[in-house]
């Protein structure tokens, strides 16, 4: 037991320093490779007023998806399972959307620069509860109805989004358009610390119900036993996603399979127990979508690929995979 627990302790510093070199090599690369040790205006400007800040974004987008989708797997105690394939991630986004392509044009936006971030909650929230209520058979939140709920749902706001899209004007659906494929070139960043309040708030709430969520993965029956109320639980957990979903997808738009991925790396390499699988979940996210959006902006200059993009190319064969494996 030494000896495993050293292993764990060495892997522990070995992904923490990765991760940080990673997100370090992010910061100083792009169109213009940045030294640290020889900065001048130009090269200090872009790298305190465009990448340090975008680095920022994507890791705040990336934690809130990669522990929303620790939460889902671990309460419908499903694989497959994330934001994106349980339609949370399309109803926050068509209400940003409709904001994006109409209320701003109609002068409609009273939040002003919280408006997208708004709505994107209330969408967020709005379909978290209308999967809830779908889900719900005899009096129970049954983890197979909600999954499917999602699905269906996922797929019918998509198929709104592009009608928002077609009926829009050129630029709210060009802006429409690269927000929805997670273009983090978009995100507006005084809106920084509140998506990053939010987060953490749906973080904190997860971490506080973790034991009931280890309690959720081993059946609503020992749930139970141990003094947990399933349903009551399932809806603190949602509300948690929902938070964090909501903050992800108002800041960088549409970015899937974050919430697929990351909590299955984070099981192999440490440990299944909610308690760590969280905050390394959200870790894990922040730094893999960093370096996804870093792979978009500088793989093929001068174009950028958005971020949404690179990890739905990583993140669907993985997704096919466990569906032939799991299912």
């Amino acid at each position: 037991m030494t000896l495993i627990h050293a292993l764990k302790k060495r892997g522990f510093l070995l992904f923490f320093f990765c991760s940080l070199l990673l997100v370090l090599l992010s910061v100083l690369s792009g169109a213009i490779w940045i030294n640290p040790f020889q900065l001048h205006e130009v090269s200090g400007q872009i790298l305190f007023s465009i990448r340090i800040p975008r680095v920022l974004a994507s890791f705040i987008i990336g934690a809130g998806l990669g522990c929303s989708g620790a939460v889902l797997q671990g309460m419908l105690r499903n694989p497959l399972a994330d934001p994106y394939i349980l339609g949370i991630s399309s109803g926050a986004g068509l209400f940003a959307s409709f904001s994006i392509a109409f209320l701003s044009g109609f002068g409609l936006n009273f939040f002003g620069d919280f408006s997208t971030p708004f709505y994107a909650f209330i969408g967020a929230i709005a379909t978290g509860l209308l999967v809830g209520i779908l889900s719900i058979k005899e009096g129970v939140i049954r983890p197979e109805r909600l999954l499917l709920a999602g699905v269906g749902l996922g797929f019918l706001f998509s198929s709104a989004i592009m009608f928002v899209m077609m009926l829009s004007s050129n630029e709210g659906m060009r802006k429409t358009m690269l927000w929805m494929f997670g273009d983090l070139s978009m995100t507006d960043w005084n809106l920084l610390p509140y998506g990053a309040f939010l987060i953490i708030a749906g973080l904190s709430l997860a971490l506080f119900r973790a034991k009931a969520l280890n309690a959720l993965i081993l059946g609503d029956d020992i749930a139970y036993s141990l003094g947990f109320s399933p349903t009551k639980e399932r809806i603190f957990l949602l509300l948690a996603t929902g938070l964090m979903t909501a903050a992800a997808v108002a800041l960088g738009g549409i970015i899937g399979f974050i919430g697929l991925l990351i909590p299955h790396f984070v099981r192999f390499l440490f440990s299944s127990d909610s308690r760590i699988l969280l905050p390394f979940s959200a870790f894990a996210g922040g730094v893999s979508l960093t370096v996804a959006d870093t792979i978009g902006r500088t793989l093929f200059l001068p174009m950028e690929i958005p971020a949404g993009i690179i990890t739905a190319l990583i993140g669907a064969p993985y997704f096919l995979f466990l569906l032939r494996k799991k299912i």
